[in-house]
């Protein structure tokens, strides 16, 4: 047991570091570059949640969530030490390995089955903890119950990672083509168009003040207890708009990059919701973190190409114009892009 444990803790060790930091822009290399800025934030959060001790007790938050110890308290089962040094001697493990014999003396702060309370049942969390070690055991098994190299144990990890990974980001989109009204064409039915697309943003606005990625710095780099309740306005925000985009009549030029921006908004509202995961199911806030760049790249894109459809149709509203803050805001948009272009 302890020799299975030791593995675990190298295996996260460097799949964290190695696996998941490494793989986080993948998607969105296949398009155009992200900011370096924004790369650079992400980056540094995947390591945040990866690093992250809120009690100092040597055992990572998202760890915790998989040992079923509490991130703010030191001795979570009273054995007279800490987490991170009980999880190191065998006395807490996760609920995946109940199969297999506990080494332990003292097992009475644990349940009847001598296991600490499992990561909620359904997260991401529990899912990955129960497949790394179905991996592991079967890997060992294999090795003739030897104890598997380094090499071995990334190997598993890599495994049930990629295995995570297939299942979470292939997703349905929300709507399809024949999901939408399509309705006209031309100035008249553009103008019509961005009348009320501006409606259905201006009613679906959050109270937030920055977007989704920084609340999550904010919650994991400066302790922000504030940031999460924000991310999650944000989310119904994005989820809000395109349900109500969708259900709007769109002019024949419009529509497909209308359904793109549709599902975008709908993709990252479910990636903001995961991020508000961040403390009860680590890895889909990791996990929603590797889609996040694509899918930004994405809404992006799509603001683009409505923006040079207004733009070709020869369609400019002044401010406080019915329709002009869309039409204003998917012109500044395909600006900046074009600006970034020349950086």
């Amino acid at each position: 047991m302890v020799g299975i444990l030791r593995h675990w803790r190298i295996a996260f060790s460097t799949l964290l570091s190695a696996v998941i930091i490494a793989t986080a822009y993948m998607f969105a290399h296949s398009v155009e570059s992200p900011q370096s800025a924004q790369a650079s934030t992400e980056t540094a959060l995947l390591q945040a949640i990866a690093a992250k001790d809120s009690d100092g007790d040597g055992l990572p938050d998202w760890e915790e969530a998989l040992y079923g110890t509490s991130p703010n308290t030191i001795d979570t089962f009273h054995l007279g030490m800490t987490d991170g040094e009980a999880v190191a001697k065998g006395l807490v493990v996760p609920r995946a390995v109940a199969d297999v014999s506990v080494a332990t003396s003292s097992q009475n702060s644990l349940d009847s089955n001598g296991l600490p309370p499992p990561p909620a049942e359904g997260t991401l969390t529990d899912a990955f903890a129960k497949n790394f070690f179905t991996l592991y055991l079967s890997a060992k098994q294999a090795n003739g119950g030897a104890d598997l190299t380094q090499s071995d144990i990334q190997n598993v990890a890599n495994q049930a990672i990629q295995s995570l990974s297939s299942v979470v980001t292939i997703a349905p989109d929300f709507k399809s083509v024949n999901d939408l009204t399509i309705s006209g064409s031309g100035v008249d039915a553009l103008a019509t168009f961005a009348v009320s697309a501006e409606a259905v943003l201006l009613k679906n606005t959050s109270n937030a003040t920055t977007s989704e990625i920084n609340y999550l710095k904010n919650a994991l780099l400066n302790n922000d207890d504030t940031a999460l309740p924000y991310i999650a306005s944000i989310a119904k925000a994005y989820r809000d708009s395109a349900t109500g985009l969708a259900a709007l009549p769109v002019p024949m030029e419009l529509a497909v990059n209308d359904l793109m921006l549709i599902n975008t908004m709908m993709y990252i509202s479910e990636i903001a919701t995961d991020f508000t995961q961040v403390y009860t199911d680590p890895l889909a806030a990791i996990l929603a973190l590797q889609q996040y760049p694509q899918a930004t790249q994405s809404l992006g894109t799509a603001f683009v190409h409505i923006g040079n459809i207004y733009a070709a149709s020869g369609i400019s509203l002044h401010t406080g114009t019915p329709g002009a803050s869309f039409v204003n805001l998917i012109s500044d948009m395909r600006n900046e892009q074009a600006t970034i272009k020349k950086l």
